[in-house]
């Protein structure tokens, strides 16, 4: 009977097949045991450091796929009940071939069929590239929402700063000026008192050489002895 697929981009070229990459590696995707009474746990293969999901800041693989709009095929064995056989210790050292007869016999043996857990692959990696999808338009939507809200804020910190770097120029300039009108009115004070030295020099008798207002007032103190 004729299956309707799932159809992909470019990442449908690196779907695993049978637990598989198409380069003959490992899924390392979260994999599946299957305990005594056939209820199926999931549990991850061992990474470098905690991925985000075990952080918690997204959602770990098994509720990606619990929210996805089509959940996977109940199956007994699932592609990561597949995933897990394959990295078995039992099959360790054996060829690409031997390990695909011996899960095709295992499949066979327990009435599995090949397009059942394809579906499951297909299924699954379709909420994985929708999760990731609706994911990134969320960064993007933040981000979008960030640097237009950096944008608002620079220009608010332009006008603020341009209202401060006015009031820094008008304080430095009343300095300037008022430095200017008191070195003018030194220059004028120099001036009075040199029009008031030189009216109090007739008051004295005459000294053999200008003098300032001091010596003035000690020739008018001898004058009066």
């Amino acid at each position: 009977m004729a299956r309707s697929w799932f159809r992909f981009s470019s990442q449908d070229d690196e779907m695993p097949q049978n637990g598989l990459s198409r380069n003959g590696s490992p899924d390392h995707a979260a994999v599946a045991t299957l305990d005594g009474s056939g209820d199926e746990r999931r549990t991850t293969s061992p990474r470098a450091g905690p991925n985000p999901a075990e952080r918690g800041i997204y959602l770990s693989f098994d509720q990606v796929y619990l929210n996805s709009a089509v959940k996977p095929p109940k199956i007994a064995y699932g592609i990561l009940k597949v995933a897990q056989m394959v990295n078995s210790s039992h099959l360790a050292g054996m060829s690409q071939d031997a390990k695909r007869n011996s899960l095709l016999m295992a499949f066979e043996a327990a009435g599995v069929e090949v397009e059942d857990l394809l579906q499951d692959a297909v299924v699954r990696q379709k909420a994985l590239n929708d999760y990731e999808d609706a994911q990134q338009q969320k960064l993007k939507d933040l981000e979008t929402a960030n640097l237009e809200e950096n944008h608002r804020i620079q220009l608010e910190l332009d006008r603020i700063t341009g209202q401060y770097m006015s009031r820094i120029q008008a304080n430095l300039d009343q300095i300037a000026h008022e430095q200017d009108q008191f070195r003018a009115w030194q220059r004028a004070k120099q001036q009075e008192a040199q029009r008031i030295t030189e009216a109090a020099a007739f008051c004295v008798p005459q000294a053999s050489s200008g003098s300032g207002l001091t010596e003035v007032l000690e020739r008018a103190t001898l004058a009066r002895r």
